[in-house]
């Protein structure tokens, strides 16, 4: 699969077979993020890989218990779920003060997300956790942000397509 056809074949997997998830293609995919460009090649990110089912089941309870989070819940209960951070005294800062730690994890992730698809597993980008329940069950350090959080594995499901906008209404030559 080439990365465009990678990129088209992307869906956000939602329900996953309890199948585990091979250890070569979880080191690809964790070698994909590796690999990711970063500002001023800083690489802020770290990956927090989830495998132990009682841990999971942490992190599923967690986030059952706050309503705004539940619909996180059943995607916890992957084989594999990785956790995004960033450590933001390693991440560039632009001269007004942007900081690119969100954008260089965000850049690690959509690569891990395209080599998944292209190892025929799935993915879903969660930005709806709880980053203090999160953070806790896991030992993340107090100046460690959590970004995202995507299950892993093989999926149960088939979802369609999503709709997305037209060139014309996104692209823009030489000026607005």
């Amino acid at each position: 699969m080439d990365v465009f056809e990678a990129i088209r074949a992307r869906r956000s997997v939602r329900r996953y077979k309890p199948r585990p998830v091979e250890r070569e293609k979880l080191e690809r995919i964790l070698e994909a993020g590796r690999l990711a460009p970063s500002a001023a090649n800083r690489q802020p990110w770290h990956f927090v890989v989830v495998t132990d089912p009682s841990v999971r089941d942490e992190l599923v309870m967690a986030h059952e218990r706050d309503q705004f989070f539940r619909s996180t819940g059943d995607l916890l209960r992957a084989p594999v779920v990785i956790v995004a951070c960033a450590d933001r005294k390693r991440a560039w800062v632009r001269r007004d003060g942007e900081e690119y730690w969100k954008v260089d994890v965000a850049i690690a992730m959509q690569n891990m997300v395209l080599c998944a698809t292209e190892e025929g597993l799935g993915t879903c980008w969660i930005g709806a956790f709880s980053p203090e329940a999160t953070r806790k069950i896991l030992g993340i350090p107090d100046d460690i942000r959590i970004v995202a959080i995507t299950p892993l594995g093989y999926p149960d499901e088939s979802p369609a397509t999503s709709d997305r906008r037209t060139m014309q209404e996104i692209v823009h030559y030489q000026h607005w």
